[in-house]
């Protein structure tokens, strides 16, 4: 029997997550070697997330995260359109303020996941890339748009407000003037702008949009991937670091890339020798445990 709590029939939806999903039926998921494509599969809907499409979203992004193959994810939508948003019809079932919060806390942690996987992702756009939809190309390393795509965060005319990048990734991305004037305004604006202000990185004709996403993989899967993986990372981190913790993650990436060269024996490293002993419980972690066990154990001021 179905846990009450946790049951997609329960009366509000809980959090999105991947524990609801047995078989897509909103999305579509595709892996070619190492390339994965998702694809949000709701055109009637635009693509809306509904509380289904959303657990099935969190499962297929965790099963990118998981694998070891997958090098690039490429998230698009059917029908000509990337994604509407929220599914706005079924927020009563979202329940009271408290389950809101755990549901966009879900949402917070499905993003997340997105900005944070060891993979390239691709933001693939054209129709409308609103409200949610917007919020996972703001999580995406690359947005590749064609010339008629539209995007914006409408939620201030539903009063609502944003709950997964639409004031902080968008704040950090293109500064807070800008974030307020896009949100406090709720516009659609042009592919264009998006690309000027740096919220996407290239605006192409719509009929160059598939050969512009297939010609921007060929040049990342011909990187040395241990590389890509360690720039996503220090790049993602650094930013929301002070400058010298960040020049720090510069200095640690610097000595892994050395490692992975061929420079991993460090003279003065004891080359998992230490590991070994403790496995073996042998002459070198009897000595080092002796030495150690007891060492200042009687405090700062011995009796």
């Amino acid at each position: 029997m179905p846990d009450p709590d946790t049951s997609t029939s329960a009366p509000h939806a809980g959090a999105p997550t991947s524990h609801n999903v047995r078989t897509y039926e909103q999305l579509l998921f595709e892996k070619d070697g190492p390339v994965a494509r998702i694809t949000l599969n709701r055109p009637l809907s635009r693509n809306a997330l509904s509380i289904a499409l959303s657990d099935e979203l969190i499962h297929a992004l965790e099963v990118v995260r998981d694998s070891r193959t997958i090098k690039v994810l490429v998230i698009q939508g059917a029908g000509g359109t990337f994604c509407a948003g929220d599914d706005i019809t079924e927020m009563h079932r979202w329940g009271d303020a408290n389950d809101v919060m755990r549901r966009v806390t879900g949402y917070q942690h499905m993003a997340d996941t997105l900005e944070e996987l060891d993979k390239v992702t691709i933001a693939k756009v054209n129709g409308f890339a609103v409200g949610g939809g917007l919020e996972i190309t703001m999580a995406c390393d690359f947005v590749v748009a064609a010339y008629s795509a539209k995007w914006g965060m409408p939620e201030v005319d539903v009063g609502i407000t944003p709950g997964w990048g639409g004031t902080t990734r968008m704040a950090r991305l293109i500064g807070r003037r800008l974030t307020k004037e896009i949100n406090l305004l709720g516009a659609l604006h042009p592919a264009s702008r998006a690309a000027e202000l740096t919220l996407w990185n290239r605006v192409v004709p719509d009929d160059r949009l598939d050969t512009a996403v297939d010609e921007l993989i060929e040049v990342l899967l011909n990187k040395n991937q241990q590389a890509v993986r360690q720039l996503k990372f220090i790049i993602n981190s650094g930013v929301e670091a002070d400058l010298k913790t960040a020049q720090a993650f510069e200095k640690l990436s610097a000595g892994l890339t050395g490692a992975v060269n061929g420079g991993w024996q460090v003279n003065d490293a004891d080359q998992a020798a230490g590991i070994l002993a403790f496995r073996d419980k042998d002459t070198l972690w009897q000595e080092r445990r002796a030495l150690a066990r007891n060492f200042w154990t009687d405090g700062p001021v011995p009796a």
